[in-house]
């Protein structure tokens, strides 16, 4: 019975490897369908009105160029993904045809393209100010380079998306782990860190998908450069690692970090009460938990999903139920996530900071 649920859980994991990769592929194909949806709509206005529109069509034309170079960045985020994990094959002959794409799925690519203009672009350095900043300062201050090896401190980065703050912490001398869950994520900060070189080397066009909010053509047609550093240019002696998976079920052993940092992560959860037990079972006697983000639970509105939402007063109210003492707080922290500095419509976090320690 065991084998026979071990290979149905590879079948699982097999397809849903194949989904994501198809999505990827899928990229060009269906915003060229979504350009020529718009394209002959305006076909069948009155041709006065046609005339009107030369300018808007003429940028619908420059949005393809963009994006048809989006999609040479997302061939090079694919190439090789079946060596990242060993237990998964591919089929490189799947048909975006033959497998529908759901509109949510297809907005986790566009998302992944604006995530590595504010992880690794130099357009995404205030946000990583506002976001990591404050997490890399407390971090700094429980640890002085001059009082402590930092080699040995084992911090671990929970949700790490795109891997830059977790790139940070190993470039201040840290063992750093990043996890992370989503493929999208996982595909495209496998491609940073271990295939981009080259300072500002690559361009990718983020903001092509959004049409709404544009005071310029210029605006949406930008393109930002990246990798703003080397990501290759560590220290010779520095740790970095990436574990691909569910934060649940990976990280069961008792007392093994010394600290745990998570941005824009405790929120994930449908049941956020085993986030933070995990991260109290994990971390060692006097170990820090670092905490920046918003509480935008990602499950509340989810059809088919259930979620519990506690408000910031009632989570650290449990926070300290479990035993964390809470030696810093801070709200309306300003904070963005991957915002468009050009937009008409600008999105910003009120965050919570606190510092928590598990004690001796």
């Amino acid at each position: 019975m065991a084998s026979n649920q071990e290979t149905e859980q590879e079948i699982q994991e097999r397809e849903h490897f194949q989904r994501i990769v198809n999505v990827f592929k899928s990229y060009k194909f269906l915003t060229d369908e979504w350009l020529n949806k718009k394209l002959s709509f305006v076909k069948g206005f009155p041709a006065d009105q046609q005339n009107l529109l030369t300018e808007y069509t003429a940028h619908l034309g420059q949005l393809r160029v963009c994006v048809d170079h989006n999609a040479q960045i997302i061939k090079q985020i694919t190439k090789d993904v079946e060596n990242m994990f060993e237990n998964v094959q591919h089929d490189d002959q799947g048909s975006v045809t033959k497998r529908p794409i759901l509109s949510s799925d297809l907005d986790k690519v566009y998302t992944t393209l604006r995530q590595i203009v504010r992880d690794w672009s130099s357009v995404g350095a205030n946000e990583r100010k506002l976001c990591y900043g404050p997490i890399l300062d407390a971090i700094d201050k429980k640890y002085p380079n001059d009082k402590v090896n930092r080699s040995t401190i084992n911090v671990l980065v929970p949700g790490a998306g795109l891997g830059r703050l977790s790139y940070e912490l190993a470039r201040r001398g840290y063992a750093c782990q990043g996890n992370e869950f989503s493929l999208f994520m996982l595909f495209a900060s496998n491609f940073v860190l271990n295939r981009a070189s080259g300072v500002d080397s690559l361009r990718v066009y983020p903001w092509v998908h959004s049409s709404s909010n544009v005071v310029s053509p210029q605006h949406q047609l930008q393109a930002a450069l990246f990798p703003d550093v080397n990501p290759s240019d560590l220290p010779a002696n520095s740790q970095l690692t990436m574990a691909a998976g569910d934060f649940l079920e990976i990280y069961t052993e008792a007392n093994s970090w010394d600290c745990v940092a998570t941005c824009f992560f405790i929120d994930c959860a449908n049941n956020i009460v085993s986030f933070l037990q995990t991260i109290y079972n994990i971390l060692r006697p006097g170990g820090y938990w670092i905490n920046l983000g918003p509480l935008l639970y990602h499950y509340a509105e989810q059809e088919g999903e259930q979620s519990i939402e506690p408000c910031y007063d009632h989570l650290m109210a449990i926070v300290r139920r479990l035993g964390f003492v809470v030696s810093e707080e801070r709200t309306n922290m300003r904070t963005t996530y991957t915002q468009n500095p050009a937009s008409m419509l600008k999105y910003e976090y009120n965050s919570v900071f606190f510092t928590a320690t598990k004690p001796l």
